[in-house]
């Protein structure tokens, strides 16, 4: 059985979902194929089951240090099982949310799995897909569709001399699954996965090494974010080695022994392995076509066409930022490119990043420690202990840091490490979408007391007008 529609996505992620409701209401008969549940990584895998437990393991935290604001904290303890089934419940009302839009928009979902087929008697060019259904008697289809979007995402990357099984050396998407902690856990990769998971593991009591192979922690962030961050971790009690090469991991007598380069070897009750995400490229009918693709995903141009232009590619399974928001927004334009529409390319660097361990780490724009060389740039700080709602919630540690161009005065770069750094990033997000100034960040009023006026003040400092530094 043949099917013909206006657009076919493959994978029903962030970045397939978003895209899907996108061209449904620019009037596009739409199909989604995806193999699991709609919302892909981010939803079940990623963004949302991590942060919901990063938040209950920030409630922890607050309870066993209540007696700082004169509240008892005598009885402070957790139910790990509850602490999962809390997360599941907000994945699912999620889950829910998304096939609810879905139907809303009139996207058809089937949920097997798609290879892409080359010329073929269904199509005189390749883009046809062929939908399988392992898990059930349903006769395979074939889905011809006048462009196709390919939205399969990334899979958790391991280390040639580390194996995963799940049990005791785990992806994130075993750690997820646990359901009690273990006592003592090495993560190998100091990375934002591998950083957020060292934090909330930490606020439930269980002793972290971190074996980074680099000189730092958040090696995309500025130098001071990460001496900042591992300052606080240190404090916490979290183990930290960098430049450690892992030469091995041995499972024997239920214990991971880690073998570190020019280190003793280590026994440790699990080893999760936190060394990036690779693209979902394979198994997925690509060389039935000229597409071109390699281990650092597929090919495209700044439009997201691949090498045959109905084909589009987004999100994690290209070699662009593998976040969510990038994911949604690079379908978005993929969609306007396909219905005609003038397209502005993404400028990646303006894009935020957020990072939720405790402390919270955001940026947007350059940061102190990878701005251009030929631009004279003037850093504006001020740190979070001047600020008196942050005293206040008894969260002080930490600062921002806003870099302006000298010679054109522009904004180019704001970093924040402490309290609601995820949220405030927002405003300097749009503040360099909008090319504001740095002048213009600070004199914006803003209201006493919030967190949000450190950015006020770190903007000013940019011009040494900084009132409470």
């Amino acid at each position: 059985m043949a099917i013909e529609t206006d657009l076919l996505i493959l994978g029903g992620g962030t970045g397939g979902y978003v895209a899907a409701i996108y061209a449904a209401k620019k009037g596009q008969d739409v199909i989604i194929i995806e193999k699991g549940k709609m919302g892909g990584t981010c939803l079940h895998r990623g963004c949302i089951p991590t942060k919901a437990l990063l938040r209950s393991a920030e409630v922890y935290e607050t309870v066993k240090n209540a007696d700082e604001f004169g509240i008892s904290s005598a009885d402070a303890g957790f139910d790990f099982l509850k602490v999962q089934a809390r997360k599941e419940k907000v994945v699912e009302q999620l889950h829910q949310g998304v096939e609810a839009l879905c139907k809303k928009n009139k996207i058809k979902i089937y949920n097997g799995e798609g290879a892409i087929l080359g010329p073929s008697i269904f199509s005189p060019v390749s883009g046809a897909v062929a939908v399988t259904f392992p898990d059930s008697d349903e006769e395979e289809m074939i889905i011809v569709p006048k462009k196709l979007i390919i939205a399969t995402g990334s899979s958790p990357r391991s280390l040639p001399n580390v194996t995963i099984d799940e049990e005791l050396i785990l992806s994130s998407n075993g750690m997820l699954e646990l359901e009690t902690l273990p006592d003592k856990v090495a993560i190998i990769g100091g990375g934002v996965i591998g950083v957020e998971w060292a934090s909330l593991l930490n606020s439930f009591g269980v002793e972290v090494t971190i074996i980074e192979y680099a000189d730092r922690l958040v090696i995309n962030e500025s130098e001071s974010v990460s001496r900042e961050l591992k300052k606080q971790f240190k404090k916490r009690g979290i183990n930290i080695m960098t430049k450690a090469a892992v030469e091995s991991a041995e499972v024997s007598d239920g214990k991971v022994t880690v073998s570190v380069k020019g280190q003793e070897h280590m026994t440790f009750d699990k080893i999760m392995v936190a060394v990036g995400r690779t693209p979902n490229v394979n198994g997925i009918g690509l060389q039935n076509t000229s597409v071109q693709y390699d281990d650092t995903g597929i090919h495209v141009n700044e439009n997201y066409q691949t090498t045959e232009g109905h084909i589009y590619a987004i999100g994690d399974c290209i070699n662009t930022l593998q976040l969510a928001h990038v994911a949604s927004k690079e379908g978005e334009l993929a969609v306007d490119h396909i219905c005609g529409e003038t397209v502005e390319p993404l400028n990646y660097n303006d894009v935020p990043k957020c990072t939720y361990t405790h402390p919270e780490i955001a940026s947007v724009g350059y940061n102190a420690s990878n701005f251009p060389e030929n631009m004279t740039v003037k850093v504006g700080k001020f740190y979070f202990k001047g600020n008196g709602k942050s005293l206040i919630h008894g969260d002080a540690d930490g600062f921002v840091e806003v870099l302006r161009d000298e010679e054109t005065d522009d904004l180019i770069g704001v970093t924040i490490i402490g309290p609601n750094a995820t949220d405030l990033i927002g405003e300097a997000s749009t503040a360099i979408y909008l090319n504001a100034s740095a002048l213009e960040l600070g004199e914006a009023i803003h209201a006493h007391p919030t967190i949000s006026e450190s950015v006020m003040e770190a903007a000013l400092d940019a011009y040494g007008l900084a009132i409470h530094k």
